[in-house]
């Protein structure tokens, strides 16, 4: 028996750079998985257990309608986000802002409405999300991502507040750069040497979603590799 056997785990953004790691290892722990993108196939994560979800996050009615085919949900991990930057604040349009948004927040709080009701109901779940290190400490010329990604921890450590009565736990990840072929792609000089593994953050969100993980809530968790 896996440490998550029989539980229904539902993962966001499940065949990205991060998102094949996490998918592949709570398929490890025996829960069945339910990835959500919009072009995932079966054929991406070819297991018994695993159930590709093709849709958007664009607004509650659209998500709750998305995941109305799932049994329950025990688990549920975001891990859709993007980055756009390379301009300081007064330089970056209202364009920008709203994509960063959209995609780093926004995505969130939809899932967050659409899978906290049910998961009330049955007195129980975990809300897992991914942020990154630039929330807390910023980079330069990345001012619209680093505020989604601040205000996405402000989300999930006030679902924590919210749902605590309700045996409902929300903690999120602020990786550093993660050794994934889009990044080395775009940075093709750096050292990856130091980044964050993928797989290491998938551990630490099973162990989150574990029996082992159930006190652990409204926690804001740096995992920078062996970067300073």
């Amino acid at each position: 028996m896996g440490a998550l056997s029989g539980k229904t785990v539902l993962i966001t953004g499940a065949k990205g750079g991060l998102g094949t790691f996490v998918t592949q290892a709570f398929l490890g722990t025996g829960a069945n998985v339910f990835g959500v993108s919009r072009s995932i196939q079966p054929q991406d994560f070819p297991h018994e257990r695993f159930t590709a979800v093709q849709a958007e996050l664009q607004n509650k009615e659209s998500a709750t309608l998305a995941l109305d085919a799932l049994p329950k949900i025990d688990v549920a991990i975001h891990l859709i986000g993007g980055w756009a930057g390379g301009k300081m604040v007064q330089e970056t349009d209202s364009a920008e802002l709203d994509r960063m948004f959209d995609v780093n927040l926004r995505s969130a709080f939809v899932l967050a409405q659409a899978v906290l009701p049910r998961m009330r109901s049955q007195a129980s779940g975990r809300f897992l999300a991914i942020a990154s290190r630039s929330a807390v400490e910023p980079t330069a010329n990345s001012g619209a991502y680093n505020a989604a990604k601040a205000a996405l921890i402000t989300l999930v450590r006030t679902i924590a507040v919210e749902n605590y009565d309700c045996g409902i736990a929300a903690n999120i990840v602020l990786p550093g750069t993660m050794d994934t072929p889009a990044n080395r792609a775009a940075m093709p000089t750096a050292d990856p040497s130091h980044w964050v593994k993928p797989a290491d953050v998938a551990a630490l969100l099973v162990h989150l979603a574990s029996d082992q993980g159930a006190s652990i809530s409204g926690a804001v968790l740096p995992v920078y590799g062996g970067a300073a």
